[in-house]
């Protein structure tokens, strides 16, 4: 890899603690790092030194999620990846059902002991976090949206 080879090991480490597949981290910073518009699995795991499977099981999950995609290569009959424009806005509104979950389950847990319990009390706070996330993240990423079209 280049020299910046340290740092986009340390963000792979860094996503995977935060949850996603070692692998899957380390191909998503492989694309966040490249010098390249593109790459291709071949050249992602050539980049890693880890297997073709574990690089097509990658791209499946990145593409799936909405953070990465494919893209045409004119002259080339590989496919290309890249890290998508609003990669992360995507992400957190994919989130959206991630926070209805949670929020259904912590209704679910006070349902299950009572509001005025300890745990129901817990769990209502919980719930009310998961309440504000719900209604305020579409404005949020708005405004990030369009903070950024405005810089540009």
């Amino acid at each position: 890899m280049t020299a910046t080879s340290d740092p986009a090991e340390r963000l792979a480490l860094v996503l995977a603690e935060g949850g996603l597949q070692r692998m899957t981290a380390r191909v998503l910073a492989a694309l966040l790092f490249t010098e390249q518009e593109t790459m291709t699995a071949g050249e992602i795991a050539e980049a890693l030194t880890i297997s073709s499977g574990s690089v097509s099981t990658a791209l499946k999950s990145l593409t799936g999620i909405g953070l990465i995609e494919r893209v045409p290569a004119p002259g080339s009959r590989r496919e290309h990846f890249r890290i998508r424009e609003g990669a992360w806005a995507t992400l957190m509104s994919n989130q959206n059902a991630v926070v209805t979950v949670m929020r259904d389950a912590a209704e679910q847990g006070i349902a299950a002991t009572g509001p005025d319990s300890p745990a129901g009390r817990r769990l209502a706070e919980m719930r009310d976090f998961y309440d504000y996330l719900w209604r305020e993240m579409p404005a949020l990423i708005e405004r990030w949206r369009a903070d950024r079209a405005g810089s540009r």
